[in-house]
């Protein structure tokens, strides 16, 4: 397979500031709202949970992460979960990703409820429905970036649609790095390769859990400025996890947990305001 080399950059933020990047991102978000129109993205949601628990250990030495959350994250929005180190932000993400099994309640991707599905059926519904963007990037060592971006086609069967691959390393400034291995990368462009990987296949719902968190200020930037257009231009629905305000910022909505449970949300957040919220959690 052989890759268009012209990159198509990513639209520049203001500086090279993240706390710029901010303003740019308003805006965008502004823009997708617009197109979106007034009326309601879709009747179902991308996913949701209902009075969902979570209880690691036993007797004593019992910690209950999920406390009966119940939440339903928007078609074609951008939901950012925040909340202090503890409060079940990724152990929530897992259950309503089918990453893990959560002890009570019911978790939903569109209409397709999780609980009796059999681990094949899951991996099934994560590698066709989902994807995935992680901290720590799981990119496959010895697979080159174009690899890694196909590879659950490539396992699955299917054929990759070449033109929106070229379309996504193109907006996300890869295409003269396809034949690199991750080694070879930065931290960067390896996460930008992620998040190629997470929408290659149009997923329903993309998951990720604090994608900047290994990332500088610029490098963050970029990849959610990428995830705010995917939103605005291609009605992607994605879940960020992050302890970050100014990433928050970027999203339409912003739920907080505390304790195991939802506890507060903004819509149309601010990197202020998403603060002030956490100061008064305690974070």
């Amino acid at each position: 397979m052989t890759h268009d080399t012209a990159t198509r950059s990513l639209p520049r933020m203001i500086t090279n500031s993240l706390d710029a990047a901010v303003a740019q991102r308003s805006a965008a978000r502004t823009q997708g709202e617009t197109m979106m129109g007034t009326e309601q993205v879709a009747t179902v949601p991308a996913a949701r949970a209902d009075d969902l628990t979570k209880v690691y250990g036993t007797g004593d030495a019992a910690v209950r992460a999920l406390d009966g959350v119940s939440l339903e994250l928007e078609r074609g929005r951008f939901t950012a979960v925040m909340g202090p180190s503890g409060s079940g932000k990724s152990t929530l993400m897992h259950c309503m990703a089918g990453l893990d099994r959560p002890t009570g309640g019911r978790a939903f991707i569109g209409d397709q409820e999780l609980e009796g599905l059999d681990d094949s059926d899951l991996t099934n519904l994560r590698r066709d429905r989902v994807g995935f963007i992680f901290q720590s990037f799981n990119l496959v060592p010895m697979l080159t970036a174009a690899e890694n971006i196909t590879l659950s086609a490539d396992l699955a069967g299917n054929r990759v649609d070449l033109a929106w691959f070229d379309d996504l390393v193109g907006q996300l400034g890869i295409a003269d790095r396809l034949d690199h291995r991750p080694s070879e990368l930065s931290g960067g462009q390896q996460q930008r390769v992620a998040c190629a990987r997470a929408l290659i296949g149009r997923p329903e719902l993309i998951f990720a859990d604090e994608p900047t968190g290994n990332l500088d200020s610029n490098a963050s930037a970029e990849v959610l400025g990428f995830l705010r257009d995917a939103v605005n231009a291609h009605g992607q629905s994605i879940v960020m996890v992050t302890h970050d305000p100014l990433a928050a910022a970027y999203a339409d909505r912003v739920v907080f947990l505390a304790d195991g449970d939802v506890v507060d949300e903004i819509r149309s957040p601010s990197a202020d305001a998403v603060l002030e919220r956490m100061k008064k959690l305690g974070s």
